[in-house]
């Protein structure tokens, strides 16, 4: 992606199945679930690198002894940092107690981080600070064993107000309004909640104290408390937790926004964000990994038992198509193929946009995200060019001669890395003129392979604001002076923002919907710019069920072509030496390339949940009155 966007988060939980010495007999370290965890961590380091946090949970250790560990880490490489200082504590103790370096137990005991039950976070911000004390996993600490919880998620709420005040009727004083702070406070007092009358339960059966703890362990209903605690919750969402007696659990939203894939078998049970992590990390077939199906949770027990529960009633799935598009590591089986028919779905547009002249276009793309979709492009370029060349074999057989035969043969699709990014440049300049100048050399170009003549057709993954791709690589790429340089995007237009877990809050960030105002102002229609702000104000007071979405009203007059052409004008006015076209993907043609991820809220404005309506709204109404605060 040309606009960088922050993103996403990635969560990853172990919890092993044996003891930790038939880890250490079997694969030769009792650190067998540390070393995986690290390894899943940074498998998904795309998806985050605001920060990072890893939290365990030891079983069965004796009063006094520690027993929950987290470490969190905002540094430049968190993962790495955190994995470190783990790496430090362990060789200190080694250091300290040598006895203990082949004694399994006494590793559990004197290690802060080895135990059985491990999660993991890396994140990106888009909701609070950047400090450490905004990363996950967040602790909320009691000395009852079983009312310690530790959360970490992928998501962001779009109703995180009403569930703050809904804390404070129930007589909290949360330290901030953050949704993770808020979500985790709403898990901890349904827990507390069930702690309370399982011990009045264990009191009326004759249990004194001490046997109240095992009781409580034992009865703790998992799937009631997060019932409770989610009932309200408007959102996408990936949440996972831990109890500090060695419960846990991972529940998905019930549109299925955001990703969750499990494995289990007789060793281990795994949870990660993304599905390739869990096979290349643990040498799991493709087949064996599951996902958790929306409105759902995997329930963890200390014993070992796993079950999947329905939390709350699934809605229609609405998986986000970005995770396909861009998130995601390409990696994934499925993914990589819905890449390459993205890049091939739109080659129809992109020959019509050339007048079928392959012979003089160069074909590349903007590194390196895109580089999948490239391939499928490429491919129905060559299908194009084979019909060209058969076409042209048959009009000419009753004359063509070897050497005419040879020269249509010898006609290839031209492929040439173009724009190539200079990642150690930096802007360091805040003076506009003198940082804008800087911002255009951020990706530099491949000379002497584009004729005066060519197309340059080069695709990226997604146009967001567009930012980049007007003040540097239509810059960098209009001193090649191809006769027309054709971008392609393997996303449709995003129109809208996203309000579960993308940063993508602001509308007039986003260059389609500039282009819509600009439109509308073209055509005198200034005043539909206000009827729109006026219905969305209109729609504050009322409850989300009823709130619709009026800013698809700015759009409605333009065909998809229209706003196209004018998203060409707004980024192409740097250029002067080609002409410049901006091609989207079809919304018909992602969903045909993603089947089973549907969300598309952004390019259409049809939100999941009700709150997407009043988050749309309220970015409107931001955007009219100037405000630069976030719409959730």
């Amino acid at each position: 992606m040309s606009d960088a966007i922050k993103h996403e988060c990635g969560i990853a939980l172990i919890r092993l199945l044996k003891p930790l010495e038939y880890y250490k007999e079997k694969y030769g370290t009792a650190f067998y679930a540390i070393n995986k965890m690290y390894l899943m961590m940074e498998k998904q380091h795309n998806r985050g690198q605001d920060g990072a946090g890893f939290a365990s949970i030891k079983f069965d250790v004796t009063p006094g002894e520690r027993y929950i560990s987290r470490i969190r880490s905002n540094d430049a490489q968190p993962i790495q940092d955190i994995f470190s200082r783990i790496n430090g504590r362990i060789n200190t103790v080694f250091n300290e107690s040598p006895d203990c370096i082949n004694d399994v137990a006494q590793q559990k005991k004197k290690i802060p981080y080895l135990g059985e039950l491990y999660m993991g976070h890396v994140r990106y911000g888009t909701f609070g600070g950047n400090s450490v004390e905004n990363v996950h996993p967040f602790l909320r600490q009691n000395n009852w064993m079983h009312r310690n919880l530790i959360i970490a998620g992928n998501f962001n709420m779009t109703n995180t107000t009403e569930l703050f005040n809904d804390l404070i009727d129930l007589g909290m004083h949360p330290k901030e309004k953050a949704d993770t702070i808020t979500v985790m406070e709403k898990i901890g007092h349904f827990l507390d909640d069930e702690v309370r009358k399982l011990y009045k339960s264990a009191k009326e059966k004759g249990l004194n104290k001490i046997e109240a703890s095992p009781y409580i362990v034992e009865n703790i209903n998992l799937a009631k408390i997060l019932r409770k605690s989610a009932r309200d919750w408007d959102g996408g969402y990936t949440m996972a937790g831990l109890l500090g007696h060695g419960d846990s659990f991972v529940l998905r939203d019930p549109a299925g926004i955001r990703p969750a894939y499990y494995y289990k078998d007789d060793e281990v049970v795994i949870v990660a964000s993304e599905r390739p992590v869990i096979q290349t990390v643990f040498n799991v077939p493709f087949e064996k990994i599951h996902e958790i199906d929306p409105g759902h949770a995997l329930l963890l027990r200390k014993s070992g038992q796993m079950t999947i529960a329905q939390i709350k009633e699934p809605l229609e799935k609405k998986a986000c198509s970005f995770e396909r598009i861009y998130f995601s590591r390409g990696s994934d089986a499925e993914i990589y193929q819905e890449r390459k028919e993205l890049g091939r779905l739109i080659m129809p547009d992109v020959l019509k946009a050339i007048g079928h002249d392959t012979e003089n276009t160069v074909f590349s793309y903007i590194p390196n995200t895109a580089e999948t979709s490239f391939y499928g492009m490429l491919e129905a370029a060559q299908d194009e060019l084979n019909k060209q060349k058969n076409e042209a074999i048959l009009k000419e057989k009753d004359s063509l001669t070897q050497q005419r035969l040879q020269e249509i043969q010898s006609l290839k699709i031209r492929t040439e890395k173009i724009a190539i990014k200079d990642v150690k440049l930096r802007t360091f300049i805040t003076e506009d003129s003198s940082r804008d100048d800087l911002v255009a050399h951020v990706y530099d170009v491949t000379y002497g392979v584009v004729k005066p003549k060519d197309n340059l057709v080069i695709i990226d993954d997604s146009i967001v604001r567009g930012t980049t791709l007007k003040k540097s690589i239509l810059t960098m790429l209009d001193r090649l002076h191809p006769e027309q340089i054709v971008v392609v995007s393997s996303a449709p237009q995003i129109r809208y923002p996203d309000c579960y877990g993308i940063d993508m809050a602001r509308l007039e960030h986003l260059v389609a919907f500039q282009a819509a105002v600009e439109l509308q102002k073209d055509r005198g229609n200034e005043k539909i710019i206000q009827e729109i702000y006026q219905k969305c104000k209109e729609q504050s007071s009322l409850k989300d069920s009823e709130v619709v979405n009026h800013v698809k009203d700015l759009y409605a007059p333009f065909s998809d072509k229209e706003i196209s052409e004018k998203i060409a004008e707004i980024v192409g006015d740097s250029v002067s030496n080609s002409k410049v076209k901006i091609i989207f993907q079809t919304v018909d043609n992602l969903h045909k390339a993603c089947p089973k991820n549907l969300g598309d809220w952004y390019f259409t404005g049809d939100y999941p949940t009700n709150g997407g309506n009043r988050v749309v709204n309220q970015a409107y109404i931001n955007f009219y009155e100037g405000n630069p605060e976030r719409a959730y």
